[in-house]
């Protein structure tokens, strides 16, 4: 029952470190996926980060991804969902499944992939250790988090969203409340 839990509840919504190394600090730049969506790239600590949530519905090979039904969690394909409201892949992107996240076909744009746990680590080492890191990555305001956001400062510019999760009985769960990178 973890298995699936673990498998169902994976959350890509940033995606990490271009292959293309550049020491830029312009947040003004963006990369554009393959469905035609634009996201701004953000330096923090000598990696390229986006900032806004994955929400492609093709791999990069233009294969189609599958859509995830509220209760068909026993999906052995990669999938994706959102929090049973296609209106919240706008501000939160699409919840992807362990399958569609390690396809080989690949999610993210050309020139860059899934982060590692590695780079994840170097992330948040960087901005100070895992007690602060988050408040330093999430957004300031409680316009999408609920009512108390301690310690947000978003002095990183990540602009981490609360896009919660989803049960593996398909009922998705606290969004608004927290996000899982």
């Amino acid at each position: 029952m973890k298995k699936i839990f673990t498998l169902l509840i994976i959350l890509i919504l940033f995606l990490g470190c271009s292959t293309n190394n550049d020491d830029s600090n312009s947040t003004t730049n963006t990369v554009v996926d393959i469905d035609g969506n634009s996201y701004q790239i953000i330096n923090i600590c000598n990696q390229k980060w986006t900032k806004k949530n994955l929400n492609v519905s093709h791999y990069k090979n233009g294969d189609i991804t599958t859509t995830l039904p509220n209760q068909a969690n026993n999906q052995i394909q990669g999938a994706w969902c959102y929090i049973n409201d296609p209106a919240n892949e706008t501000t939160y992107g699409k919840l992807y499944n362990w399958y569609a996240v390690n396809d080989p076909r690949g999610l993210a744009m050309t020139g860059w992939h899934i982060p590692t746990d590695s780079e994840w680590t170097t992330l948040t080492d960087c901005l100070g250790g895992m007690s602060v890191a988050g408040g330093k990555m999430k957004e300031e305001s409680t316009l999408h988090w609920w009512d108390s956001n301690t310690n947000a400062t978003n002095s990183s510019g990540f602009t981490g969203l609360p896009g919660g999760g989803r049960r593996p009985d398909g009922e998705s769960i606290y969004i608004g409340g927290f996000g899982i990178w």
